[in-house]
């Protein structure tokens, strides 16, 4: 019983870190969100899914192009 209560609450303190650093972020969205602009996740190259951009077009995904 033990071990579910600090489970629950360390899960929760997760949450509530996420909650506040999204409420914290201009209009909720986070920083640097196209992990295709990583170049250990996308080894070939490729373009981001969401916004299109090139891994050498370093700036933030906005999905609004």
């Amino acid at each position: 019983m033990k071990l579910l209560l600090i489970t629950l609450v360390l899960l929760g303190l997760a949450f509530a870190g996420i909650a506040i650093k999204i409420w914290g972020k201009k209009d909720g969205k986070f920083a640097g969100t196209c992990a295709s602009q990583s170049p250990f996740l996308n080894k070939d190259g490729q373009a981001c899914g969401m916004c299109g951009k090139m891994p050498d077009e370093i700036g933030t995904c906005d999905t609004k192009n």
